[in-house]
Order: structure tokens, then sequence, then C-alpha cells
């Protein structure tokens, strides 16, 4: 798609690629969170409350996946938005600054705790990058909306509020398909 400049073409690289790039990122989620939070934190913060490690040690496997999927629903649609639009849909463009602060929050934690968390190996090699390289491709193009600080804070909320409502929603769905009589 050209922009009304007619300068460059957004190609689905930069707004599909979103949800490509999402994808490898959250298989290393999928492979590595379920009971990571227990094996590896609670010695080391026993100050936290005992019900943030009950909380945190309920999420089994399969939960986790279907949160991964609902979520994936979420990332499918911005990017989508993006395609349509030439890039110039601000859910995607605010996806993807979540995205980015999302891959930043990883290696903050990984730095908290001096050591691997969930999401620290494809933050540097993937996530951060392809944000960098989007919102570039996006500049160039002339259809990226300029970032203020407040524009930061929705795209961590964004991302913050869509984990919530992805891992709320799985727990409803594996609690009921787990209910349910074989």
């Amino acid at each position: 798609m050209m922009n009304s400049s007619g300068d460059e073409a957004i190609e689905g690289a930069v707004t599909l690629g979103l949800l490509a790039a999402w994808a490898v990122h959250d298989l290393e989620e999928l492979a590595t969170v379920p009971g990571w939070w227990r094996r590896n934190l609670r010695e080391r913060y026993p100050g936290v409350p005992e019900a943030v490690w009950r909380r945190a040690g309920s999420v089994d496997g399969r939960e986790f996946a279907v949160a991964v999927g609902a979520m994936a629903a979420v990332v499918a649609s911005a990017s989508v938005a993006g395609r349509l639009t030439g890039g110039r849909s601000a859910a995607y463009q605010t996806a993807l600054n979540a995205f980015g602060l999302h891959g930043l929050v990883h290696l903050a934690q990984a730095g908290l705790v001096r050591g691997y968390t969930p999401g620290a190996a494809t933050s540097p090699l993937i996530v951060v990058p392809f944000t960098l390289w989007a919102r570039h491709r996006l500049r160039r193009a002339g259809v990226l909306r300029a970032t203020r600080p407040r524009d930061l804070a929705v795209g961590l909320g964004f991302a913050g509020a869509a984990t919530v409502g992805a891992h709320a929603a799985a727990r409803r769905l594996t609690k009921a398909t787990a209910a349910r009589p074989r």
C-alpha cells in the first residue's frame, strides 16, 4: 500500500510481521513459562505474599497456552488493521509500541533477577529489533504517528490489559472445560 505522498509502500512484512515476530517470541514463552515462576523466584523473593505465589503456581501449561491463543487474536487483529490501513491504524501502531515495550520489560526482568527469564532470549533478537525496524519503515513512509510519553503509557497499558484479559479468559475457558463431564 502506498501512503498519500506515494513515497514508500508499507508491505506486509511491516504490518503482518508483527504477528510473526510475536508468534516466535511467544513460542519461547510457551516453552519456558509453566512452572518457571515457582522454580526460580520463590527462594529469591521470600517477602512476596503467599497469595502471589499461589496464583502464579496455579497457571498450568494448558491455561497458559489458551492465554497465548487469546493474545494471538489481539495481535492478529492489530496486524490486520495495520495491513488494511497501510500502517496508519492507531490500533496497529499502539500494538507495535506495546510489543517493543514488552520486550524491554522482559530485558528489565532478566536484569533484576540477574539471569534468564521467559521471553528474555527473543526480546533482544526479535522483539526489539523488529519493533525498531517496523517503526523506521512507518516513519520513512510518513505514516508513523509522533510518539509522546503518553503514547508509551498507553502502549504499556494496552499490553497489560490485553495480558490480564487473555489470562482471565483462559482461566474461565480451562475451568469450564475441566468441569465438563467427558
